[in-house]
């Protein structure tokens, strides 16, 4: 099946993408993988494959919304502008939310989408 909507919720270790259309769902997680290494800036490293897996996952989307924590939603955000700047028409949003359930993320998204229908939401 293939969706057009994602809804995202991440924290710096983990991606909970839920992939949506009228009537059916599809969730996805991934995981931040570290790379102990006594090498400086491996952390960095780390995070820039992990956000590069989450852009990945999410390549095929026509409308994203992003929700979690705003310190990882401006990391996020700065890698996207950085490395991969034909994702950013695409977001609908980036909204900061704290350990919501797929149920409501969906809601939350589907939300958005009818208040950018209407002409009552603007691109961030």
């Amino acid at each position: 099946m293939s969706f057009r909507h994602a809804v995202i919720w991440m924290d710096h270790h983990s991606a909970h993408v839920i992939e949506f259309d009228a009537e059916h769902m599809q969730e996805r997680h991934h995981r931040a993988h570290d790379h102990p290494t006594r090498q400086h800036r491996s952390q960095v490293r780390s995070e820039h494959e992990f956000f590069a897996e989450v852009c990945d996952a999410l390549a095929s989307m026509e409308s994203i919304l992003l929700t979690g924590a705003h310190k990882v939603q401006a990391d996020f955000h700065h890698f996207i502008d950085k490395h991969r700047p034909a994702l950013l028409p695409r977001i609908s949003g980036w909204e900061v939310v704290n350990h919501p359930t797929s149920a409501q993320l969906v809601a939350l998204a589907r939300h958005r989408q009818h208040q950018a229908a209407i002409g009552l939401a603007t691109r961030p």
